[in-house]
C-alpha cells in the first residue's frame, strides 16, 4: 500500500496465516510530514514459544516493494489484546508479524503469523509488486547440532531478561566470542549485570529491563558482526582458490602452447632449407644453358616458387585453422565459420541476470588467452547475446556488460587491446527458438569470434545493431 504524503488517517486490516489462523489486527495509519504513524491492536496472539524454544515474542515490519525488511517494533503479548504504536520513514510498504527470539532481530523469520490486508474503507494506493525478501528458516538463528537450552519463563521476572539470555546464546552459537570478541564480551557484561539485578532480594524491575534490553541489542550486534565476518572469510578463501586454480590452469596452457609453437617452428625451419636446397640445385642445374633458355628458366622458376609458396601459406593456414579449433574445443564448444572459429560461452558462466564472470568463467578464458598470445596475428570480436525475457533496453544494456567484462578479463591477461572489439547485440541474433527454456538458454550466450590473416579469415565489420560498439580501452 502507498500511503500519499500528508494523506488523511486509513484503517488497514490483518489476518492470520496457517500457523495462527485465530489471530487478527486492524491498523490505523497517518501519514505525516516526513513519517508515517501506525496505530495496532493485536488479538488473539498465542504464546510463540508453540513454535520452538527460541521464540519468545513478536515482531512487526514493514516490506518495502524492493524487499527490503524493516523491524518496527516489538508486540508484546497480552492476556486478551497486545498494541502497538510506531512511526516510520516509509511511505510504500506492506506489514507482516512473525515469531523471533528477541525483539531486535534484524532479519524477519519465516515463522510468519500475520499479514496485512486490505478493507473495504482502506485508503491508499494499493501496487502489486514482485517483492523478493529473505526469511530465516524455523531453527535458523541455531547452527546445526546446537543444543538449545529451554528458556524457564519466571513469572517474576520481566519478559526483556529471557530475551537478553536469547539473544546472548544466539550470539554464542554464531562464534561472536571468536569474531566479535569485544563486543560480545560487552553484552556478557550486561548480561551478568541483568543477572545480579534478577537475583536480588528486592528487583528492581526498571533497572532490570533497561539493562536486558541494552544486552538485546550488544549481543544482536555482536551475532551480526560474526556473520558478516565470517561470509567475508569463507569469500576470501574461495578467492584465494580460484585464483590458485586460474594460475594453474593458465601456466599448464601456455606450457604445452609454448611446445606446439616450438614444433611449428623447427617444422618450418626444415621446410625452408628443403626449398632453398632444391632452389640451389636447379640453378646450378640451368647455368649451363645457353644465355636465352636460362632466362626462360629462370622465369618459370620463380612463378613456380611463388605459386609453391602461396600453396604452402595456404596449406599452413588451414592446418592452424584446424589445430587452433581442436584446442578451443578442449576448452569451450567452437564451431568453424566464414567469419572464423566461434568459441561459445554459455549463459551459466555468470550469475544470473549480472555480468561477473564467475570463478568457472575466468579459468576457462585463462586458458583462451593462454591460446590466443601464443599467435600474435590472431584478432577477437566479443559478441553479448541475450534471450528475449525482459526489454530491449535492459537486454542490450547487459549485453554489453558482459561482452564489456570478457573483454575487460582478457585484456588483464595480456591480449592486446588493439587485437580484440566487443559488441552487445541484445536478443537481436537467437540461435534458437526463445519459446522453450532450452531454446532462451541457448540465445544467452558471449561468442568469441577468432579470425586473422593467419588463419585464412578476417572479421571484416562486426555487425552493428542498436548496441554502441565497446571500444578496448
Amino acid at each position: 500500500m502507498n500511503y500519499r504524503h500528508r494523506g488523511a488517517a486509513t484503517t488497514l486490516g490483518f489476518k492470520g496465516t496457517e500457523l495462527m489462523p485465530a489471530a487478527h489486527a486492524q491498523a490505523r495509519v497517518r501519514s505525516k510530514k516526513g513519517y508515517t504513524a501506525i496505530e495496532v491492536e493485536f488479538h488473539g496472539l498465542d504464546n510463540p514459544k508453540t513454535f520452538g524454544n527460541e521464540y519468545l515474542t513478536y515482531v512487526m515490519w514493514a516490506i518495502t516493494p524492493e524487499g527490503r525488511p524493516v523491524n518496527l517494533g516489538e508486540v508484546v503479548v497480552g492476556n486478551m489484546s497486545s498494541k502497538l504504536d510506531v512511526t516510520t520513514d516509509l511511505q510504500a510498504f506492506a506489514l507482516i508479524v512473525t515469531a523471533e527470539p528477541y525483539y531486535a532481530v534484524r532479519r524477519p523469520s519465516n515463522v510468519v503469523v500475520l499479514e496485512n490486508e486490505i478493507l473495504e474503507d482502506t485508503v491508499g494506493t494499493t501496487q502489486a509488486v514482485d517483492a523478493k525478501y529473505d526469511l530465516l528458516e524455523r531453527g535458523g538463528y541455531l547452527p546445526t547440532g546446537y543444543n538449545f537450552d529451554p528458556v524457564v519463563l519466571n513469572a517474576k521476572l520481566p519478559f526483556e531478561f529471557f530475551e537478553a539470555r536469547n539473544a546472548l546464546r544466539i550470539a554464542q552459537s554464531e562464534a561472536a566470542e571468536k569474531y566479535a570478541g569485544d563486543t560480545y564480551q560487552h553484552a556478557v557484561r550486561l548480561m551478568n549485570q541483568a543477572d545480579q539485578y534478577a537475583i536480588a532480594k528486592h528487583i528492581d524491575k526498571k533497572s532490570l529491563i533497561s539493562v536486558s534490553r541494552e544486552a538485546v541489542q550488544t549481543a544482536e550486534d555482536a551475532r551480526e558482526i560474526s556473520v558478516k565476518r565470517m561470509e567475508t572469510e569463507r569469500i576470501d578463501a574461495d578467492a584465494r582458490a580460484a585464483a590458485d586454480r586460474e594460475a594453474k590452469a593458465k601456466a599448464q596452457t601456455m606450457s604445452a602452447e609454448a611446445a606446439t609453437a616450438d614444433a611449428v617452428r623447427a617444422r618450418d625451419e626444415a621446410e625452408r632449407q628443403k626449398r632453398q636446397a632444391q632452389a640451389d640445385a636447379f640453378l646450378q642445374q640451368q647455368a649451363a644453358q645457353v644465355e636465352a633458355e636460362r632466362n626462360r628458366a629462370a622465369a618459370a622458376t620463380a612463378a613456380a616458387t611463388a605459386d609453391g609458396q602461396l600453396q604452402q601459406a595456404q596449406r599452413e593456414k588451414t592446418e592452424l585453422r584446424a589445430q587452433l579449433l581442436q584446442q578451443f574445443n578442449t576448452i569451450l564448444e567452437t564451431r568453424d565459420t566464414a567469419r572464423g572459429l566461434v568459441v561459445n560461452m554459455s549463459d551459466v558462466l555468470f550469475d544470473t541476470g549480472k555480468q561477473a564472470l564467475r570463478p568457472a568463467a575466468r579459468e576457462k578464458l585463462a586458458k583462451i588467452s593462454g591460446i590466443l598470445l601464443t599467435y600474435p596475428g590472431l584478432k577477437l570480436g566479443i559478441e553479448g547475446n541475450t534471450d528475449s525475457v525482459g526489454s530491449d533496453v535492459y537486454n542490450q544494456g547487459l549485453s554489453e556488460k558482459r561482452a564489456e567484462a570478457v573483454r575487460s578479463y582478457l585484456a588483464e591477461q595480456g591480449i592486446p587491446g588493439s587485437s580484440m572489439t566487443a559488441v552487445g547485440l541484445g536478443k537481436t541474433q537467437p540461435v534458437a527458438s526463445n519459446s522453450t527454456a532450452e531454446g532462451r538458454q541457448q540465445n544467452r550466450r558471449v561468442e568469441l569470434v577468432v579470425s586473422g590473416e593467419v588463419i585464412g579469415t578476417t572479421i571484416g565489420e562486426l555487425r552493428m545493431q542498436p548496441a554502441a560498439l565497446l571500444q578496448p580501452r
